[in-house]
């Protein structure tokens, strides 16, 4: 009688495996992947309760859908049992091909394990193959076929014939197991495309509020901004300008897309320039505008960059500073010239002294290859001294090591013109000033001063320099001037501030005494301008007063 109903019973059972596995790809989540899965079991296989345990991220396994017992389902849906008890029970029972089956004369050992589980109580089979509430049947789930990359385990209990699956039943469980396995796999990658779609909507939505809200930061700042390309033939081409970068260097959009930063840098920032592009960071420098001036500006430039393709571009924001590099060089031209007549003051003048003086003094030369020495240092104490053995230079001596290239200040002799030329230093001292001061006050005196000033200042030449040293005192710098033609100077000088200097319609009169000395190295500034004064007060003492009368 079985034999006549057995192929009856396998093609029923085949068609409620095929409906099974027909709605296992009609699931549109992984939630509902896993539960169809649970309910074929019911469903198609033949079991009262079908369990779906699911390995976590971290190995684990949950029970992710259970089908047959609402109070079951209710108990231990989502419970997790460790991986290791898991595989404890892989490895127990008897192997049914694929399935693992364990007999409750086995499984009492497996009662108080972490493994959630549902059973009822039952008599002891009364014949063989009769089902035991305490059996256990399992089915793993692999990942690919023929792998050992566990995703889940589907178990199953009470038979609705009440007997151990046959042959069929197992190979109908384990072909279910292998299809379920799909499914899962398949829903968690429609899962994980969703996600993934979702993210990259996201960020794409994102880079989109990003890039609008770039270029309303980029097109309405209120300082100057500029994309510029890096690399390539275009290297340093504007790409793109704001419109407040168009203002400031009156040029228009169109037009700035014609030009790279260096074209339009002042030559002598040009180096700047290339080194702030280079790195990034920030420079000041000047920048043409489109009437010829140039214009004072901050450079911050930020190198973006590619990983794969290196640098692309040059994002670079440019301030006006103009105002207060103005301000600056105001500053620093009150903190070196005079307040009233705008000449380089006593910290100035000295600053300027100090620049040409040495410590070392200067030795004459008396011979062409001494001349040669003076200049360059002598040869064997420049291989002995200048640099050591292993060929890196030494440190050098105070004052000037070997080759050092420093013109040497000195004095030509007064007695004999050979030619000599030096750093002349005329200070000069007005007479008759005090008088001015006392009759007519501090306003005809500041008056007075400021047109010596400008007297002293036409009759020098470009490079030479003409400073107040403080009261009626001026000191005169000119290079180049041997003995005679310092004393020239210092007639020239002494003719131009003599002539009448008409002050509120008023006329005075002011003479001028000179002093001259000569700047030599291995002197301080404070000698040299000691001795141009005691060489002015010789010649104030030994000039009559008549010539030195004013007012």
């Amino acid at each position: 009688m079985e034999a006549e109903s057995e192929p009856y019973v396998r093609l029923a059972t085949m068609r409620q495996l095929h409906q099974a596995v027909a709605d296992l790809n009609t699931a549109r989540s992984l939630a509902d992947t896993l539960q169809t899965v649970a309910d074929g079991i019911v469903a198609g296989l033949g079991y009262e309760l079908g369990c779906v345990n699911l390995v976590r991220p971290d190995g684990d396994l949950v029970i992710a859908a259970f089908a047959g017992n609402a109070a079951a389902e209710a108990l231990i849906t989502g419970r997790v049992g460790s991986r290791a008890s898991w595989e404890r029970r892989l490895s127990m029972g008897e192997a049914w091909d694929g399935l693992r089956f364990i007999p409750h004369t086995e499984g009492w050992v497996l009662l108080d394990d972490d493994v959630p589980q549902w059973h009822t109580e039952g008599p002891e089979p009364r014949f063989e193959d009769e089902w035991h509430p305490l059996d256990r049947l399992y089915a793993p789930m692999y990942a690919s076929a023929g792998g050992r990359d566990l995703l889940g385990v589907i178990s199953v209990d009470r038979p609705r014939n009440g007997r151990r699956p046959g042959a069929w039943g197992r190979e109908a469980l384990q072909m279910y197991a292998s299809q379920a396995a799909i499914a899962i796999s398949n829903a968690r990658l429609r899962a994980n495309m969703q996600r993934a779609l979702v993210r990259l909507e996201r960020e794409q939505q994102a880079l989109r509020a990003s890039e609008e809200s770039f270029r309303q930061a980029f097109e309405y700042a209120p300082s100057g901004m500029a994309i510029a390309e890096m690399g390539g033939d275009q290297q340093g081409r504007l790409l793109r300008t704001n419109d407040a970068l168009c203002r400031l260097l009156g040029r228009p959009a169109s037009v700035m897309r014609r030009y790279s930063f260096a074209d339009l840098v002042h030559p002598e920032d040009i180096g700047t320039l290339l080194r702030t592009s280079a790195e990034g960071g920030r420079a000041e420098l000047r920048l043409s505008r489109r009437d010829g001036t140039y214009l004072w500006v901050s450079l911050r430039n930020s190198v973006v960059a590619d990983t794969a393709d290196g640098p692309r571009f040059l994002l670079t924001h440019v301030e006006d500073i103009e105002e207060r590099k103005r301000h600056e060089l105001n500053l620093a031209h009150r903190a070196s010239h005079d307040a009233l007549t705008g000449l380089p003051n006593s910290a100035e003048l000295k600053s300027r002294l100090s620049a040409r003086l040495c410590e070392r003094p200067h030795s004459p030369a008396t011979t062409a290859i001494e001349a040669l020495d003076a200049a360059y240092g002598d040869v064997e104490s420049s291989l002995t001294h200048g640099y050591q053995a292993d060929g890196y230079e030494g440190e050098a001596a105070p004052g000037g090591g070997p080759f050092d290239h420093h013109v040497h200040a000195v004095a030509p002799d007064p007695e004999h013109d050979d030619g000599t030329k030096g750093l002349a230093v005329l200070f000069c001292d007005l007479d008759g000033f005090k008088s001015i001061n006392d009759r007519f006050g501090h306003h005809t005196g500041d008056a007075v001063l400021i047109e010596v000033a400008r007297r002293l200042s036409t009759c020098v030449r470009d490079g030479d320099t003409v400073a107040r040293l403080g009261g009626d005192e001026f000191v005169v710098l000119a290079d180049g001037l041997g003995a005679a033609d310092a004393a020239d100077l210092a007639v020239r000088l002494r003719n131009a501030i003599i002539p009448p200097i008409r002050v509120d319609g008023r006329a005075v009169r002011v003479g001028a005494s000179f002093g001259i000395g000569w700047a030599e190295c291995g002197m301080t500034v404070e000698e040299v301008l000691r001795s141009a004064d005691q060489r002015m007060y010789v010649e104030k003492r030994s000039r009559s007063k008549v010539h030195r009368r004013a007012g």
